[in-house]
């Protein structure tokens, strides 16, 4: 059994003492003192209350008479004579005559009392008997709702020690009501959550000032492993004198309101976070891209941890069925919400890796079905992590619950997101697993997008630099470079070409263009038009005529247009012939000149209008000089004017003479980026000494 404990110390108990209550002014209750032959010795002002009458009306005069009807005054002298002949005190209800006239109802306790002298006396208490009756009724009611609510209710005194508890709270406590008594508010509810409720106790202690339908969660021995929440008031406790007695509160029980409010805001969250995929997730035809954007989503949304792994196989461009080797792993993303070892022990992007039979990603790929790890340790994370060292990082790091989704596109398995937790206590439950299918679903269109994408792309560079000439090493009259470069954030390889065509009597024709579109047709269609111009160069055509047969040709091959710059370069007569068709200005660089944009008459591109005439142009083209041309993918951007690039075309030419080859490097570098969304074709010549 447990010790019973004195809710009070001693010194607090005299100090109470020393306090007046209100509750005997509240009762009114009234002393009145008779001596042995029934006259009244002592009358309290209560008893003036009571029954009317001053005590200079009442001391010394028969008690009988003035208090009790004559039929009611053989009882009253029965029970008077009893009290002090017997000494048995008498307590009971007796009808009094008021000084109004009229009758009222009285409960009293008589008692004989005996002075030093040996005399008797008889001391009557009462009260009003309905007021005591209405009191006695209130504490009854009061007594049965406390102990039949179904809300919590307690009485803490000013340190906050239990004086009083009902079943409903020694219920929600876990706790009989005997064991709180006396125990301070900390002792029953420790812990962190329960410190600000503390607070808030004090708070209305020291001010008086209710706190009204509070929220609080925690835990307590009722349900030790599951959050409950409650709502709390708090009231201070006072008598008619305003000295501060305590505090009551009152609980409410309202997890499942709490539940709910929590899964809606689950609900909200996880709707929020499915419009944020589709926002964010696909927005690249790169494979690594829209893994990356997909871990992004995910975290900290969803987990602490996530990584993207997608089968070799399905990245290689072999041609093969994705997902045929199910033992090789490309991990392409991850991402933690803190740095860290345990980042890199979930994924490393770039890494190929190779998972067992067992693992949680091997499984899922062999189920097509989501694999989930509930309460994962040290040896379930080994089929979780890349090895068992990488497992104990995720162990120290508190990974408690681990979750895998194919990523399955078209109905084939491309790859898993992995999944896990640390800082977020919950684990993994049918919703979120429900929310990462949709997600991996998502992405794994995306990444399957980018893949075939990558293939396409593969296939049409191929495509491309294998219908581009190969330069010569050496040519006997002109120095020469030249770059392709594909695009790389377009969706498909474009159609810019450039060739060096040799005449057998030292002439050189140099072409650059680009055709209109992308993907394996506009490669065909480049193919096609070098092969047609190679052709018509070897019947020794001047370059404007040259263009006019190119245009037939274009319109054959609907729907495509291109634009072109054909020159060719007389080395014997320092002069080069030029057309262009729709094309950007070549650059001519001039020894001891400012680079310039040739002034040609621009044409119209080939494909558009049938049988537009083209001109052709003459310009000096001597040793030391160069001739720059160019596709619009070098100096075309989103941002900034076609000005404004030339201008930086020209500045960047305008630099000590350099290698022609050294010069498309600088070129590309200074006016090339990454992202940009269209290929670039380059070719340089500069004239030699003989």
């Amino acid at each position: 059994m447990s010790e019973a404990r004195s809710p009070l110390g001693a010194d607090q108990l005299e100090a109470r003492a020393l306090g007046p209550s209100g509750l005997m002014d509240l009762l009114g209750v009234a002393a009145v003192l008779l001596e042995s032959d029934g006259r009244i010795d002592m009358w309290s002002p209560q008893a003036e209350q009571l029954f009317g009458y001053t005590a200079d009306e009442a001391v010394g005069r028969y008690a009988a008479p003035l208090l009790v009807r004559p039929e009611h005054r053989d009882d009253a002298m029965r029970l008077f004579t009893e009290v002090l002949e017997t000494g048995r005190s008498w307590s009971g209800a007796f009808p009094v005559r008021h000084k109004d006239g009229g009758t009222r109802l009285a409960e009293f306790r008589n008692v004989r009392l005996t002075d030093s002298r040996g005399r008797v006396y008889a001391l009557g208490i009462a009260t009003d008997r309905p007021v005591l009756q209405r009191l006695e009724r209130g504490l009854a009611l009061s007594l049965q709702l406390v102990a039949q609510s179904p809300i919590g209710l307690a009485v803490l005194d000013t340190d906050l020690r239990y004086l009083s508890v009902n079943p409903a709270l020694a219920a929600m406590h876990g706790m009989t009501e005997g064991d709180h008594i006396g125990r301070p508010f900390r002792e029953v509810l420790p812990g962190a959550r329960f410190r600000m409720a503390e607070d808030a106790l004090r708070q209305v202690l020291r001010t008086g000032t209710p706190i009204v339908d509070r929220y609080v969660v925690g835990r307590t021995p009722a349900d030790p492993t599951a959050d409950r929440a409650w709502s709390v008031s708090y009231f201070r406790l006072a008598d008619r004198n305003g000295h501060v007695l305590g505090i009551a509160t009152s609980v409410v029980d309202v997890t499942d309101r709490h539940r709910s409010a929590q899964e809606a805001d689950r609900a909200r969250q996880r709707l929020a976070v499915i419009a944020d995929s589709s926002a964010r997730i696909g927005n690249s035809l790169e494979v690594e891209d829209t893994a990356r954007e997909l871990v992004d989503v995910v975290v900290p949304e969803l987990a602490d941890f996530a990584a993207v792994d997608v089968l070799d196989s399905a990245l290689r461009d072999d041609g093969g069925e994705p997902g045929h080797d199910r033992t090789r792993f490309r991990a392409l993303s991850a991402k933690c919400v803190e740095a860290g070892e345990a980042a890199g022990a979930f994924g490393r992007p770039g890494r190929l890796v190779s998972y067992g039979p067992d693992h949680l990603a091997a499984r899922c790929l062999d189920t097509g079905r989501p694999g989930l790890i509930t309460h994962a340790d040290e040896r379930s994370l080994v089929h979780v992590a890349r090895d068992p060292d990488a497992a104990s990082l995720l162990a120290r790091a508190g990974v408690h619950t681990a979750l895998a989704v194919p990523l399955i596109a078209r109905g084939r398995i491309l790859g898993v997101l992995g999944l896990a937790r640390a800082r977020t206590p919950q684990p993994f439950d049918e919703d979120d697993q429900t929310l990462a299918c949709e997600l991996a679903s998502r992405a794994a269109v995306s990444i399957d997008n980018a893949r075939l994408h990558q293939q396409l792309r593969s296939t049409a560079e191929t495509l491309q630099r294998s219908l581009l000439p190969q330069l010569p090493p050496v040519h006997a009259r002109l120095e020469l470079a030249a770059r392709y470069c594909a695009a790389q954030a377009s969706s498909e390889v474009g159609g810019d070409w450039y060739d060096v065509i040799p005449f057998d009597d030292g002439r050189v024709a140099l072409v650059v263009g680009d055709v209109m579109g992308s993907g394996v047709p506009a490669a065909t269609t480049m193919g096609r038009l070098r092969t047609a111009t190679s052709t018509l160069a070897g019947l020794d055509l001047a370059p404007a005529q040259v263009l006019g047969h190119l245009d037939r040709i274009t319109h054959g091959l609907d729907p495509y247009i291109a634009t072109c710059v054909y020159a060719v370069y007389d080395p014997g007569r320092g002069i080069c012939h030029l057309a262009n068709a729709g094309h950007l200005p070549p650059v001519v660089v001039r020894a001891g000149k400012r680079p310039e944009l040739l002034d040609l008459p621009t044409g119209t591109p080939l494909g558009v209008v049938s049988g537009v005439p083209f001109e052709s142009t003459t310009v000096d083209l001597v040793p030391g000089d160069r001739l720059v041309l160019y596709t619009d993918g070098l100096v075309e951007t989103r941002d900034r004017a076609i000005d404004e690039r030339l201008d930086d075309l020209l500045r960047l030419l305008d630099a000590p003479d350099e290698p022609v080859e050294e010069t498309c490097d600088r070129l590309l570098a200074a006016l090339r980026h990454p992202a940009d969304r269209d290929d670039v074709a380059l070719l340089i010549a500069r004239p030699r000494d003989v």
